[in-house]
């Protein structure tokens, strides 16, 4: 019970094929102790797709966690005011999430509730999964690895033969870099070796 009394905002962003095992990873944190609070993007809120569809994934979110979701902007701005959450989880986080994160763009109830967490200087923990990690999103993984009060989880390529540019976090490692961060530090190793698809 290493978290117990703490308070998670835990994100959820639409890297659909990631989501069983964030599912894992959550199951994981209320093991711990903590209360979750699930947040998800418009993406997981209403996208069905070839991993499941978007109500079973709420219905699964919101029976893990006998929590409501919070899924419209609306719902995400009192994290803020109300300083809800000791720590917030973004798993996965996709490349779009990031980028719009790391340029100051909140058009989805998954970046308000980050915008709105970090006003307090609370801690962020990102566990990106994104296909441009290498590519187009490389600049902001800089920007995001050197902003206070974020902190990532330790991320390697998933599959440099097809896929060179994607980077994926190692979801396991989601605890380790959430005991790390609420004592404001960053694991390390950030880069590590991931398993090929």
């Amino acid at each position: 019970m290493r978290l117990k009394g703490i308070r998670v905002g835990f994100v959820v962003t639409g890297s659909h094929c990631t989501l069983t095992q964030i599912i894992t990873e959550i199951e994981k944190i209320i093991a711990e102790g903590a209360e979750v609070f699930p947040v998800v993007s418009y993406a997981v809120s209403t996208t069905d797709t070839r991993f499941g569809k978007s109500s079973e994934w709420c219905a699964k979110l919101e029976e893990l966690t006998k929590k409501s979701l919070i899924k419209t902007i609306v719902e995400a701005e009192p994290v803020g005011p109300g300083k809800l959450f000791d720590i917030l989880v973004a798993a996965p986080c996709t490349g779009n999430t990031l980028a719009k994160l790391a340029n100051g763009i909140t058009d989805t109830p998954a970046l308000m509730a980050i915008k709105a967490h970090l006003r307090n200087q609370r801690p962020v923990v990102i566990a990106i999964s994104t296909n441009d990690g290498l590519g187009f999103n490389a600049k902001n993984i800089a920007i995001l690895l050197n902003t206070k009060s974020i902190y990532l989880v330790p991320f390697g390529q998933d599959n440099p033969a097809l896929k060179p540019n994607s980077l994926v976090a190692r979801m396991d490692k989601i605890i380790d870099t959430i005991f790390h961060a609420l004592e404001g530090e960053q694991i390390q190793p950030v880069l590590v070796e991931c398993k090929v698809n």
